[in-house]
């Protein structure tokens, strides 16, 4: 197509002009993306473009645009609506989902969305004999893990039943990792269906040329209303600084995660930056199995010894909030809004490495170069290791691209690394503690719990929270976890992030969500 021809040579006209703006930032944008072509600065390459096999939102960005839920998030909030279903019954028990199958669908691929394809979806996950469970792995099917069976009803018609009531089912139904694919083209792929994907959204899969872009095409035969423009394509610039001299070049026409040092450059009519905030959360995790931090003492100390204010303010500059616990205050319903952060006190923090007996602790610190929320992880990490080094510590950094920092944060630390850095953006105040706090979390388990923290408080409250049908005492539940949580000092945590994004003056009907997913249906580019 024509322009798939364009975006070969565009993007390389994009990045030459691009460097006759590094030096000269002020300058006006001097390359042209071509008109209903949409050029997304993205921070990584993608590891997979198959919903079920990744965990990053970087990769969650381009997915929701191809494919679809049975759920998704209302615009502008974390309330959930119905999308490839028309509606849904729960049990009075609270065990079983009957799903409503929206008419009229089909996959990019010709073959029809119906019951079977959500039963192959589920299963393929979850059953381990299903026959294309070696597609994966599926590191996130913690969310479905509830899940005993998933039953055809009649071809529009299709039933979950639950091992135990379960209150984030829904929303987990409109996170990426549930998200339908088509059965014929995982079968038709197997192991590669990550780079031939195939769903029911607005846009379907073009080309993905490593390193370079990924580009998703209006999906003329889609049942809602047609994507605004003809093709999408995201690019992957992992440094931040090249993405805003492209942007400012007029390489690309939306940057998303603009450093907050940069936000001033985007001022005037020719940007328009947006800003959203939502359930974010900037840890670092501590292995809490070996070495220094096996001592809650030294864990504690971390945490007085970080200046996380001055992070906050005058590395982030002031887009961020300094984080108290493991849940972000976005889900106020479930926030302990008693806790207090950490304090800045380095003398407290001495005063408990001297009691614990690690002075002169030496720290392998794993920072990563960019990634999904990370903000400015390299600053952020040069700042928290000299103030780790300030009182005692010495700490030896390790920086890894995104995609290498996880395959080495994601299996554990032990017999690597004391501590790393983190993001997570969730979609309920279950999610992140469930997959990263808890003692059946640890990585040799499937779960995320990368420093090994174990509590058998937590992990009764957390199982207790996400069975309770109630609300308030879902609340009271995550609140009393938040507490154990923020004494027992398993991460650092560092701050809660407003994300961002800017557009310049071609694009309209743009804006960030919640969710931090990318929806794009209704942009339009002039």
């Amino acid at each position: 197509m024509l322009f798939k021809t364009w975006t070969r040579r565009g993007l390389m006209a994009a990045a030459a002009s691009t460097a006759l703006v590094v030096g000269a930032v002020t300058s006006p944008a001097i390359a042209q993306t071509p008109p209903n072509v949409l050029i997304v600065g993205q921070i990584a390459e993608p590891k997979s473009l198959d919903p079920a096999a990744v965990t990053a939102v970087n990769d969650f960005r381009i997915l929701v645009n191809v494919y679809e839920g049975l759920t998704r998030y209302k615009s502008g909030t974390l309330e959930v609506e119905p999308a490839l279903a028309t509606g849904w019954d729960i049990s009075e028990d609270g065990t079983e989902y009957t799903f409503t199958l929206r008419d009229g669908v089909t996959f990019h691929d010709g073959t029809p969305f119906n019951a079977e394809a959500v039963k192959f979806n589920f299963d393929r996950m979850l059953d381990e004999n299903h026959p294309y469970h070696d597609t994966g792995p599926f590191p996130l099917s913690f969310f479905f893990g509830a899940v005993e069976s998933t039953e055809v009803v009649d071809d529009m018609t299709v039933k979950f039943t639950l091992n135990a009531p379960y209150a984030p089912f829904l929303s987990n139904l409109a996170y990426p990792t549930g998200l339908i694919v088509s059965p014929a083209a995982v079968e038709a792929n197997g192991k590669e269906f990550g780079r031939n994907p195939v769903g029911t959204g607005p846009f379907k899969f073009g080309e993905w040329r490593s390193n370079e872009a990924v580009v998703v095409e209006r999906n003329d035969g889609y049942w809602g209303e047609p994507a605004g423009t003809e093709a999408v394509v995201f690019r992957p610039i992992t440094d931040a600084n090249t993405r805003v001299a492209e942007m400012l070049a007029g390489g690309i026409d939306l940057m998303v995660e603009v450093p907050p040092t940069s936000l001033g450059q985007f001022e005037g009519d020719a940007f328009s930056v947006a800003e959203q905030a939502g359930p974010h959360v900037w840890f670092l995790i501590l292995n809490a199995k070996e070495g220094p931090f096996a001592d809650k003492r030294v864990r504690q100390a971390a945490n007085y010894a970080i200046n996380k204010e001055a992070i906050v303010n005058d590395v982030l500059e002031g887009t961020a909030t300094v984080a108290a616990g493991p849940t972000p205050p976005a889900f106020a319903w479930a926030y302990n809004e008693e806790l207090d952060p950490y304090a800045y006190d380095p003398e407290k923090a001495k005063a408990l490495i001297a009691e614990a007996g690690a002075d002169g602790a030496e720290l392998t610190f794993y920072v990563t170069e960019g990634g999904s929320g990370m903000l400015d992880p390299v600053p952020m990490g040069t700042a928290i290791q000299a103030d780790l080094e300030a009182v005692g510590f010495d700490v030896n950094i390790e920086t890894y691209e995104w995609n290498t920092f996880l395959g080495e944060v994601n299996p554990g630390l032990e017999g690597k690394a004391d501590m790393a850095e983190m993001a997570w953006m969730t979609n309920d105040p279950d999610t992140l503690p469930y997959l990263a706090l808890r003692s059946e979390a640890w990585p040799d388990k499937g779960g995320f719990n990368s420093g090994y923290y174990a509590n058998e408080k937590v992990d009764e409250l957390l199982e207790a929270a996400r069975t309770a049908t109630d609300q308030d005492e879902r609340a009271r539940l995550y609140r009393e976890m938040q507490a154990i949580v923020q004494d027992d000092a398993p991460w650092v945590f560092v701050a809660n992030w407003k994300q961002n994004a800017v557009t310049n003056d071609r694009v309209e009907n743009f804006g960030l969500e919640p969710s931090f997913l990318l929806h794009l249906q209704g942009v339009v580019k002039n």
